[in-house]
């Protein structure tokens, strides 16, 4: 089997046509919880995701003040009995309900604002009220914002991308334990369902809406 060419998804229209921006944002956080976050636990502290954590609580206080809805989600079980058959030991060991790993990180949370749910899957829009809740506050577009960018962060974009929302993915506000995942899976993202972006340019976004919406 021949080695398939970038050049060979360009000449086939892949990433032809950018989703664009629409009228009203709503931002989901995925899995900025310790587990990820604090150095630690097995999965935490990697520094492409310490980078998006950063770059994510920027962004979110700009959307705070000016009124997006922002829909923010951890993982965790009761025990390994209801989860699914996850192949990461740490997953299977720590993301118990009670235990301090499954808190969301205080630099992207703010409790009278965020709304929050636990999810189950990869995706923070499987069988959570999150699409709900979109729908009513009229989002059309949705920032794709957390870790880890080859699992939860593709899975959920692809969900954004089939509930029929516009999906923009700022780089710099997702992150991964490896550089080529991130890159390989943001670059086959951009060719299909979402555009890739950057937090500074979804900041700007957000205050124009902000002014406009207000």
């Amino acid at each position: 089997m021949s080695n398939v060419e970038p050049i060979d998804y360009q000449k086939r229209s892949y990433g032809a046509i950018e989703v664009g921006l629409g009228q009203k944002p709503g931002i989901v956080v995925i899995d900025y919880q310790k587990a990820f976050t604090e150095s630690k636990y097995r999965l935490g502290g990697a520094p492409m995701v310490m980078r998006g954590l950063e770059n994510t609580a920027r962004l979110l206080e700009v959307a705070r003040r000016n009124n997006v809805p922002i829909a923010t989600c951890y993982t965790a079980y009761k025990s390994e009995r209801d989860m699914p058959y996850w192949k990461v030991g740490a997953v299977r060991e720590e993301l118990i309900h009670g235990h301090p790993c499954t808190e969301l990180d205080p630099m992207i949370y703010q409790e009278d604002y965020d709304v929050v749910v636990c999810k189950t899957g990869p995706s923070i829009f499987f069988q959570t009220p999150v699409v709900p809740f979109f729908l009513k506050e009229r989002v059309d577009t949705v920032i794709v914002t957390g870790c880890i960018t080859s699992g939860c962060i593709r899975a959920s974009s692809i969900d954004s991308f089939q509930w029929g929302f516009r999906t923009i993915v700022p780089e710099d506000c997702v992150g991964d334990h490896e550089e080529q995942p991130h890159l390989d899976n943001l670059r086959d993202l951009s060719r299909r369902y979402a555009d890739i972006s950057s937090a500074d340019a979804m900041i700007e976004y957000i205050e124009e809406t902000g002014r406009r919406n207000n």
